[in-house]
């Protein structure tokens, strides 16, 4: 799952949220140093990853996805997945995504000091142009997909994924449907037992 995902599912802890949010910007056992809630978050984190990438209805999505993109499946599946999720966000929360990715920038920067440096350097971008809000339209999933073709160096081909996105957009939305509900009750439970 990508970034809304991660933040939705810490459940409104703060702390968790934050490690939630950055978890993979922190190498192995990286993380001792941080507040204890903040350790649950990267851990939760791991726990989603590993259940979301051995389920079988996201290797549906991947599937679709694979021959053009090879390894990069996974990554687009989750910017995927992030775009029903904001776009559809009023089924999940009540709290209105506006809101919601506003309260979580203010968060980002109260506790600025314990950021990994990958994510500071990423802030200000993501506040700027409001990825996350952003996620909810075409336009902006197609602008993290060609920002991620960047990062890739013209390799992954990710700025096409759009084209798939569009031509199978309704799979995509049952997919993730289907999934999400399961990984809302399995990121409870870890979230209760970590």
């Amino acid at each position: 799952m990508n970034f809304l995902a991660h933040i939705f599912l810490s459940f409104n802890d703060d702390e968790v949220s934050l490690g939630n949010f950055f978890a993979d910007s922190i190498p192995g056992n990286k993380y001792t140093h941080l507040p204890e809630r903040v350790q649950k978050g990267i851990k939760l984190h791991r726990h989603i990853d590993t259940f979301t990438d051995a389920h079988p209805t996201v290797r549906l999505s991947t599937k679709k996805l694979h021959q053009n993109y090879s390894h990069y499946s996974g990554i687009i599946v989750d910017i995927f997945y992030d775009h029903f999720l904001a776009k559809n966000w009023n089924q999940y929360s009540e709290v209105p995504l506006a809101d919601f990715v506003a309260n979580f920038y203010a968060l980002l920067k109260a506790n600025y000091a314990i950021l990994p440096e990958a994510t500071k350097h990423m802030m200000p971008y993501m506040i700027q142009e409001n990825w996350i809000v952003n996620y909810a339209n075409l336009e902006g999933i197609e602008r993290v997909l060609n920002g991620m073709n960047r990062r890739t160096k013209n390799k992954s081909k990710m700025n096409f994924a759009i084209l798939d996105l569009n031509e199978h957009y309704q799979e995509f939305e049952k997919e993730f449907t289907s999934f999400f509900r399961e990984l809302i009750d399995f990121s409870k439970q870890t979230y209760h037992s970590l």
